[in-house]
């Protein structure tokens, strides 16, 4: 087992932080747990002093029990495996320090054999890369970077549909953290036009059928504006920045995979539409004029829709262009 991975019984800690953040305000007796784990009073109280020493607060009052006050803004197996709501995502958990790019680590692991839903965290990216190779700021213990191995019942030509469903999720999670976040076509996050978070899919396939989708989301959580580079002061942000307060990090990540798998299993469901239909509510690109490079060409005019398989149809005069890919600026409403 790999440093870092979670194994498949959760510990005894795991479990009693599970219980504790079930109960959230509300305090749980010693004796409530020691019945539902089969550990003795004495085990749970030595589970909770171990808690303490690895920066857990935990409130006791005699009588009442203990309660959950504060987690510490780690992103590791015993951080986030009790607060996980998935069946799938998330639940084998590669917490690492430091890795060159999350998405390099969960490809090696699917080629290894990975199974569906076993996801890469990372502390700190010393490689993070977003779009085209281009880097992506990484700082320790500020933000999420997270890649997950997808195993999709699809043909290689809709895998481009995962990214609208990852997106979809990223903007939601945002939004239920008071983060106004949209999404910017083809893959960004961004609040009022600075990226916030970007999305990049990674596809390993034959030609008929798809091996495995590399899953990579990276999301500015608790940035700084002394942490971006001058050059990205303009164009990025945080959620910090946004809402003015920082981001548990483990409830964030805990929240959007089950958002990831909710979409993710819509769209094995039910098809492209239903993210479609939810990722043009959430978008600010549509109806916007846009200048739009792609393939060594630019050219600008009013971004009108996307279509079924999530292509971006612009108008340019009298013509509608079809963007399968391609970088885009935003002008103006029109």
């Amino acid at each position: 087992m790999a440093p870092g991975t979670q194994t498949d019984a959760p510990s005894s800690e795991e479990l009693i932080l599970g219980f504790l953040a079930e109960a959230g305000e509300e305090f749980t007796s010693g004796e409530a747990i020691s019945n539902k784990l089969g550990l003795s009073r004495t085990a749970v109280w030595k589970n909770v002093e171990s808690l303490r020493g690895k920066g857990y607060v935990i409130e006791a009052v005699p009588a009442r029990g203990y309660r959950l006050v504060e987690i510490p803004d780690r992103l590791t197996e015993l951080e986030l495996s009790p607060l996980l709501n998935t069946h799938d995502f998330g639940r084998t958990l590669h917490a690492l320090d430091e890795v060159g790019s999350t998405s390099d680590e969960a490809s090696q692991l699917a080629l290894e054999g990975a199974e569906h839903g076993e996801t890469v965290v990372a502390e700190m990216q010393t490689s993070g890369r977003g779009r085209r190779g281009r880097a992506w700021v990484s700082p320790p213990g500020k933000n999420l970077y997270l890649s997950i191995v997808l195993r999709p019942e699809l043909p290689p030509q809709r895998a481009p549909e995962l990214t609208f469903v990852a997106a979809v999720a990223v903007a939601e999670t945002l939004i239920e953290a008071n983060v106004p976040a949209q999404i910017k076509w083809p893959n960004d996050i961004v609040v009022e036009d600075k990226k916030v978070a970007g999305i990049l899919t990674e596809l390993h396939a034959e030609p008929e059928r798809v091996q495995a989708v590399i899953l990579g989301i990276g999301v500015n959580l608790n940035l700084t504006e002394k942490d971006l580079p001058s050059e990205l002061r303009a164009i990025a942000t945080s959620a910090l920045l946004v809402r003015g307060a920082s981001v548990p990090r483990a409830l964030f990540t805990a929240a959007l995979l089950a958002r990831l798998e909710h979409w993710y299993d819509r769209h094995a469901e039910e098809g492209f539409e239903p993210i479609c239909a939810r990722w043009r509510e959430l978008t600010c690109t549509l109806d916007r004029q846009v200048r739009v490079s792609t393939g060594g060409k630019e050219l600008i005019g009013v971004a009108q829709d996307v279509d079924n398989s999530g292509a971006l149809m612009v108008a340019v005069g009298d013509e509608l262009v079809r963007v399968v890919a391609g970088d885009v600026e935003l002008l103006r409403p029109v």
